[in-house]
């Protein structure tokens, strides 16, 4: 699949901004923040799917509830992306993983902590292009993602503007 992000990378930077006004912050004494808020999110996608949950027989949450949680991933992504500057003008292209649905969240993992170590911007590519591919792991098209992260951003902005 082949996704271009540059609409919701703009929106991503206009949130940043309004959130580093608010708080007095910029995206160099918050990158291991975001950072440890993206495995987080990472986490707490995984943990709406309950995929590595083999001690329970209680199914995945809705699939709007997992997406969500999904673009909570995306939006500190994003954010990342903007702070070393990368251009997110190209597309990405991802092959659907071979892996199976809980080596993917791992390799996420994996893509996102070494991402930390350097934020290297071929590692940042491999982090965004491992979660893409967890979300084609549930079918989660372009328009899913389009649709979820403008509504969730539209309350991240109410959220800053209501003192969250």
């Amino acid at each position: 699949m082949v996704y271009n992000f540059k609409e919701l990378y703009l929106l991503q930077k206009e949130l940043d901004h309004e959130i580093h006004q608010f708080h007095h912050v910029d995206y160099s004494n918050t990158m291991s923040k975001r950072a440890l808020a993206l495995l987080v999110e990472i986490g707490e996608f995984a943990n709406e799917t309950r995929c590595f949950k083999y001690w329970s027989l209680k199914p995945s949450s809705e699939r709007e509830v997992v997406l969500e949680e999904y673009i909570d991933g995306i939006h500190f992504i994003l954010s990342l992306g903007i702070a070393i500057g990368i251009d997110i003008n190209s597309n990405f292209a991802t092959d659907i993983s071979n892996l199976e649905l809980v080596d993917a969240f791992l390799d996420s993992y994996e893509a996102a902590i070494k991402f930390t170590k350097n934020y290297d911007s071929n590692d940042y590519i491999n982090l965004f292009k491992s979660y893409l591919s967890l979300g084609e792991k549930f079918g989660f098209s372009y328009d899913d993602i389009h649709r979820i992260y403008l509504k969730k951003n539209a309350i991240n902005h109410q959220r800053q503007n209501s003192h969250y």
